[in-house]
Parts: C-alpha cells; structure tokens; sequence
C-alpha cells in the first residue's frame, strides 16, 4: 500500500469511527474537506434521525444526496446550538492546538464548532504535529483589502472563488511559536474576518486513524 492509500484509509477510519459517536436526535455539525467527506457514507448509513449544518455548499450538497437532513445557518432562525460537530485539521499539536481552513472554509468552520457541546476532529496521524507551522489560513474582508494586508505583513493571496461569504482567502506566511499569541495579534488586526488556528479550549476530542486502528485523544484545553 502506498504512503497516500494509507493516509486515506486513516481518514475513513478516524470518520468511521466518529460517525458511532452520533447519536438520535442531535443536531450536528458537519467539517469541510476530504477527511470530513468520509464522514458522510457511514453516518447516512447508520438511518439516525438527525439534522445537520454543513461549513460549505460541497458539504450539504453531498450529505443531502445521501440522505441526510441539512438546515441553514444563516439568520435568526438557525439553530443556536449544535450537539456535535465533527470537521478534519490540517494540522494538530500536542496541546491540541488546531490548523484549519486549507479548504478555505474556516470562518464557517470555527462558528458551526463555537456553537457545540463537542467539537470532534477527525486526523491521519501525519496531521499530528510537534509544532505548528505556516501558512496559517485567512479570510478577508475584501473592502480596505490593500491596507489589511499591508498592516499583516507576510501574506500571500490565493487564486481562488470568494468564500461563500464573500471574502477573500489568504494564508499568513510569516514564522510564529506562540500560537495564542499569533491568534490573538490576528482577530485583532482590522480586516481580518477570521484565521485558521483554532484554540484547544474549543477542541473536545481528536480522532487520530493510525494504520488499521484509531487512537481517542481527550483535549482539555
């Protein structure tokens, strides 16, 4: 089996195995991504009477022809608390620390898990980082743009769609060891609509598929 078969087959399992953690009844939240694509299959195979929000138009297009019941998130009328959302990282530290967004999704991402009792990441065991390392996702706001990333510094624009809200995404290049602190400098910076490291404090769970087994590691924050 090649590096990247087994890398996909860690993936399937971490999701396979998130997927029993649902239970009847809940609303859910549902991540953006490869990783969270296999979550999909096993969860609508399981026939729970459940509904979901999905971080992206991918998302709720493929859970809606698997079956799955998918709500708005938008307005007044969304649901303001989710049970569980179960997503994928793009990097995960030994604090639990998170890197998201390399899909470009992680402004919807951070607020459907904001919103959860259990934020549930789902990981092969090559996203498990001793450090975390540029580049750090963003999303901007498209008006003031050239100020924004003149007070950012090392940034680089991707050639990609508006997100679906209409920012602009980005990656913050530059070195950092702090993550908090660069977290921190980064939701204060004005035009910034919001970046990828998401704190342990909002992280409940990781699900680590490592060869034919999956490893639970509890985030305390």
């Amino acid at each position: 089996m090649s590096a990247t078969e087994n890398i996909e087959r860690e993936k399937q399992r971490a999701a396979e195995a998130a997927a029993e953690l649902v239970q009847n009844g809940m609303t859910v939240g549902l991540g953006t991504g490869s990783t969270a694509a296999y979550l999909l299959p096993p969860l609508a195979a399981r026939k729970l009477d459940i509904r979901c929000v999905a971080t992206s138009p991918a998302t709720s297009q493929a859970a809606r022809e698997l079956g799955i019941e998918v709500v708005s998130f938008v307005g007044l009328e969304a649901p303001a608390h989710l049970d569980m959302t179960i997503d994928g990282a793009d990097e995960v530290d030994p604090a639990g620390w998170l890197v998201k967004g390399g899909g470009g999704a992680h402004t919807r991402e951070k607020a459907v898990a904001a919103a959860s009792d259990r934020f549930i990441v789902i990981v092969s065991a090559n996203k498990m980082v001793e450090k975390l390392t540029p580049p750090i996702p963003l999303e901007l706001a498209e008006f003031g743009l050239a100020g924004t990333l003149a007070r950012l510094g090392p940034v680089r624009l991707r050639d990609v769609t508006h997100s679906p809200d209409g920012g602009v995404i980005a990656d913050y290049t530059g070195s950092f060891d702090d993550p908090r602190a660069l977290a921190d400098w980064l939701s204060a910076v004005p035009g910034v609509v919001e970046h990828g490291l998401f704190p342990p404090e909002m992280v409940a769970e990781v699900l680590v598929g490592r060869g034919d087994g999956v490893e639970r590691i509890p985030v305390t924050g």
